[in-house]
């Protein structure tokens, strides 16, 4: 479901860059927002048994919570809600008072801003046009592909383009549109970055520690244990993970504290405050002599249309009653062990915190969006309160159609694993039962990788521009240390294609490679599907195209020849 779920936020989050009105805009980007931190390729479905058996630990019914549309909408709508009316009474103060950036915000304000122009309504239409033939491409592309993939292994997306040896080390081109799309949109240090985290761990590392096996781990522990090779694949790359998130939150409180701190003493040191009311001849009350025309009409249009407090504060006190009463048994069982379901409650507490933070981060990223455009603040708030209930409801029920159409669904190998899930799960089991549930030496692995993650992002940040641009991203490394190196071939392919397209007319790049890769990106997804209803249909696909090698060939037909012919 990963890979899915990814697929389908990525077209939804670039398509939601063409919508003009801001209010459609947030309805559109709020409901695949919650795709993304819904946890359908995460935390939810890592409660569920198909992610426990690949854990390899003892099943446990207690720590077993499958997905269901009832409790699953239930949970959404209370965590959700919980964000939006948090951030509220902070609107004013972040965004006039401090005038935070919000980078994401002030980028699409600028974006839709530009649209509003003859020029850029000209260039919008031949952007659509172009996204709308690529779009098509990609469908049909993905419609053909169906036709090969009648068994296990079968289709073009088991294509052993590098070799049978490379292909069984997870590197091989899978003729994926998405992430070849992806490739073209991401900047070639990302995209270069997951490669080379996939030549580390499944080129060199992986083989290494399974020549270990019987030493550092088992030799006949099942393939999906955590006591085997994929526990060293699953917590390095967590470590990598925490390494560079750790540095990343670090350097980002360090700076906002910094600036925060300046901005307040500048205001002390003035006269007059400017949330005090300002000189009489501005106008508007909080203006500086020193805003622009632009910046007086945003700030007077952002405080005129304003959303009572009382209605945020009362229904955020509501929504938390009732989410104390609806999840209180996820607060006792955090107290408990692993036996008591304390692996339900830890992913639960992780899903609270998730659904709270990045609701409300979206708010407040689409707060700056209408304060940059004009818009009303308060039928923006309106808006993401539709497009969150719409996402409550919308997102879970196509998790829902997926899961129940593919039975194989976040299985490693097939169509849509979830790697993510795993790694949720696996994290919960860590946090429960400690570090005795490592492997051999994967503690000290781990260290090591954590560490070299903050080095290396240390080492970008102090070395100079024209040094730091060739310095990996350990994020980006991590990716692929669990999940194999194909998605960043095919990335790789993408970024060879944009530049060479850069080479050859940079202005025309420039301009309509991102539909081209939308286009890619939502036509691969959006046939997921028809494809899901065509497998709950029971129609499944004629022909299998599978690769061998000479000599299992030479074995298949000598099987074959001895089976009684047809007549």
């Amino acid at each position: 479901m990963a890979a899915s779920s990814s697929r389908m936020l990525l077209a939804c989050a670039l398509l939601h860059m063409l919508v003009l009105s801001v209010s459609a805009e947030i309805k559109a980007a709020v409901g695949p927002s919650q795709v993304g931190h819904g946890g359908f390729g995460s935390y939810i479905f890592a409660m569920s048994d198909r992610i426990s058996d690949q854990s390899g630990e003892v099943r446990d019914e207690h720590n077993i919570k499958n997905p269901s549309l009832g409790w699953m909408i239930g949970f959404l709508f209370i965590v959700s809600f919980l964000g939006l009316f948090s951030v509220v009474p902070l609107r004013k103060i972040m965004i006039i008072d401090y005038k935070l950036i919000y980078p994401s915000g002030t980028a699409t304000a600028h974006l839709i801003n530009s649209f509003h122009t003859p020029q850029g309504a000209k260039l919008a239409k031949m952007q659509v046009k172009t996204l709308g033939k690529f779009f098509v491409m990609s469908f049909s592309w993905g419609f053909f592909q169906w036709f090969y993939t009648g068994g296990d292994g079968c289709g073009f997306m088991s294509f052993p383009t590098l070799g049978l040896e490379a292909y069984r080390n997870k590197f091989f081109f899978d003729f994926s549109a998405t992430y070849v799309g992806v490739g073209m949109i991401c900047p070639y240090l990302v995209n270069i970055s997951v490669l080379l985290g996939g030549v580390i761990s499944w080129g060199i590392m992986w083989p290494l520690i399974e020549q270990k096996k019987g030493d550092w781990y088992p030799a006949d522990l099942k393939p999906s244990s955590l006591r085997g090779i994929v526990g060293y694949r699953v917590f390095i790359s967590i470590a990598l993970i925490l390494g560079d998130g750790l540095y990343n939150f670090l350097k980002v409180m360090t700076r906002t504290t910094t600036a925060l701190v300046m901005q307040v003493r500048a205001m002390m040191s003035e006269p007059t405050l400017p949330i005090s009311g300002g000189n009489a001849g501005d106008g508007v009350a909080g203006q500086t002599p020193e805003e622009t025309f632009d910046d007086k009409r945003r700030t007077e249009l952002f405080l005129k249309d304003q959303i009572p407090n009382w209605l945020a504060l009362g229904a955020y006190v509501l929504i938390a009653a009732v989410s104390i009463a609806t999840l209180a048994i996820f607060t006792v069982g955090a107290w408990s062990d692993a036996s008591d379901g304390g692996i339900i409650a830890a992913l639960a507490a992780c899903g609270v915190m998730i659904g709270i933070v990045s609701t409300a981060s979206d708010l407040t990223q689409d707060f700056k969006t209408g304060y940059m455009t004009l818009a009303s603040p308060r039928s923006m708030f309106v808006s993401q309160v539709i497009g969150t209930a719409m996402g409550c409801v919308i997102a879970p029920s196509v998790f829902w159609l997926f899961y129940k159409a593919f039975n194989d669904i976040g299985m490693p190998g097939s169509e849509y694993p979830s790697p993510n899930a795993l790694v949720y799960r696996n994290m919960a089991i860590l946090g429960v039962q400690g570090l005795g549930s490592l492997p051999k030496h994967c503690l000290d692995l781990c260290i090591g990788f954590f560490v070299a993650a903050i080095a290396v992002n240390l080492a970008r940040d102090l070395a100079p521009p024209s040094a730091a641009r060739f310095v990996p991203l350990p994020m980006a490394m991590a990716i692929p240390f669990y999940l194999g190196p194909y998605f960043g071939i095919d990335m790789c392919i993408g970024s060879l294609v944009r530049f060479v397209w850069d080479r050859l007319d940079g202005p025309r790049a420039k301009a309509f490679a991102p539909p081209v890769a939308s286009g890619l990106i939502c036509g691969d997804g959006i046939w997921t599907l028809p494809q899901s209803v065509l497998a709950l249909a029971g129609v499944k696909p004629p022909i299998c195209m599978k690769f061998l090698s000479r000599s299992v060939n030479v074995k298949v037909d000598e099987f074959i020849s001895t089976l009684p012919s047809s007549s």
